[in-house]
């Protein structure tokens, strides 16, 4: 018999598609999403579709009987799980605690929503270390926590090898502020003055692209840096195996599944110093760690890297070994999947 789950979530995001995929290719589950259609431009507007949600939600789960419902972000679609009245929820923390921006005004809110969607789900994922971490510091159950990042697919995303005279960088995060692509270009544009060989490819899309561009000309290294835009997820892994290089700064940070691409496919990685990288990365033995908007020290670290190909190639092997054990889609979903159909068993007798 299929079982049915109401997936709710931006059903567009490659996050929600790699675990709906899984669920549907390891399950055999059917799947049907419900997201909000208000941009978030539209902030009141937004807000008020949000109200009204529950009501939308709970018309759809009367009429298509879902067995389970599931929801990522524990602050927004997480809390609709929580008043949906299904029998079996989970919902993900997509986030180190989904509590960002903390000076916002919504923060003492959000924490209350957040605290009654952790209540309410008979199962909570934590994507990495780092949100399990969150949780158990604002006092969930942790027999409800599952920690295990849904991983990637190992058969699309493998090694390569890049044996470049140069240093071919990648970055692969949406040109958004929080991502620091400024810094990362300001560092490049140093080593362009100092007389470094290097191309620079910048993956995606984004409401930075661009002021971006404009950087890229000011900067003088234009010719040797190329925005693709937005690219379909299949022509990703062919784009990392010609790097050798992989750099991410985030601000903020829960589990990176680019971060697990790129050590999937050869590059080597160059991250910010933070918790969520911090559960993945050693400092200079399987990568590097960077202050946030460091952009000297992120110089520093790329020529250092350069000039140990040795160090780099055995960080690269090991990192690849390490995605196959703790980051493997096929085995990962298998996990979740199964997971699921013991819960809706188990809440329904």
């Amino acid at each position: 018999m299929n079982r049915k789950i109401l997936f709710l979530g931006e059903s567009y995001r490659a996050d929600a598609i790699t675990w709906m995929k899984g669920l549907k290719e390891f399950g055999d589950f059917e799947i049907i999403t419900w997201e909000l259609q208000t941009s978030n431009n539209h902030r009141s507007k937004r807000i008020l579709e949000y109200l009204f949600a529950p009501i939308s939600i709970r018309k759809i789960i009367k009429k298509e009987k879902p067995d389970m419902v599931i929801a990522e972000r524990t602050t927004s679609y997480g809390f609709l799980a929580a008043l949906s009245g299904s029998k079996t929820i989970a919902i993900a923390q997509q986030g180190r605690t989904d509590l960002w921006p903390e000076e916002s005004k919504l923060y003492p809110f959000k924490k209350f929503i957040q605290k009654y969607a952790f209540k309410k789900a008979h199962l909570i994922h934590a994507w990495g270390p780092v949100m399990a971490i969150h949780m158990k510091e604002v006092g969930v159950d942790m027999d409800k926590v599952l920690v295990l990042p849904k991983g990637i697919d190992l058969s699309i995303f493998t090694p390569s090898t890049n044996n470049s005279n140069k240093i071919e960088a990648i970055v692969t995060r949406s040109l958004q502020p929080e991502y620091r692509h400024d810094s990362i270009l300001k560092a490049f544009g140093i080593l362009n003055q100092k007389r470094i060989d290097f191309s620079l490819t910048i993956v995606g899309d984004g409401n930075r692209l661009q002021y971006l561009k404009d950087l890229a000309k000011e900067l003088q290294i234009e010719s040797k840096v190329i925005f693709t835009g937005r690219i379909p997820n299949t022509e990703l892994p062919k784009l990392l195996q010609q790097s050798n290089i992989y750099i991410s700064m985030p601000t903020t940070e829960g589990v990176s599944a680019s971060l697990f691409e790129a050590m999937a496919c050869s590059c080597y990685p160059i991250v910010s110093d933070i918790p969520g990288n911090q559960s993945w990365i050693t400092h200079r033995e399987n990568g590097q760690l960077i202050e946030v908007d460091h952009i000297e020290m992120l110089v520093e670290e790329l020529i250092w890297s350069f000039e140990n190909p040795e160090l780099r190639n055995e960080a690269i092997n090991r990192n690849r070994k390490f995605v196959e054990e703790n980051a493997n889609y096929d085995i990962n979903m298998k996990v979740i999947s199964k997971k699921y159909h013991q819960l809706i068993n188990s809440r329904n007798n």
